[in-house]
């Protein structure tokens, strides 16, 4: 039970893992599909960052000339890696609204099937 509670973080990222695919995958409402990705995106994110974490680690930014030991330190690749991944995200989001208000001007309805429905009629 105890590797169970220091671990929580974990599975309240898969529950969000899982409930982003499933909002994505199952929903016929685009709104609700992108409220989805959005979710799925931000699990993934906050996945990787507590993968970066290390306990007692210290910023990497050591002038050269001193003799220390690289354990100390943390990796700062993920957290970068996850600043980019953030900024994707926002910008995927922005495009994917966009284009759902383009869909909603168009067809006057923003349900999947709806929207099928009407572009195999034209």
């Amino acid at each position: 039970m105890d590797i169970f509670i220091s671990k929580i973080n974990y599975v309240l990222y898969f529950v969000l893992f899982t409930l982003g695919f499933y909002a994505m995958m199952a929903k016929n409402n685009f709104f609700k599909k992108i409220i989805g990705m959005s979710i799925f995106q931000a699990s993934v994110i906050l996945f990787y960052v507590s993968m970066g974490y290390k306990k007692g680690a210290n910023i990497p930014i050591v002038p050269e000339s001193h003799n220390v030991d690289v354990n100390l330190f943390a990796n700062p690749l993920p957290h970068v890696l996850m600043l980019t991944a953030i900024v994707v995200g926002v910008s995927t989001l922005a495009v994917a609204l966009s284009l759902l208000q383009k869909i909603h001007k168009e067809y006057r309805t923003i349900e999947e099937d709806e929207v099928l429905n009407l572009m195999e009629e034209e």
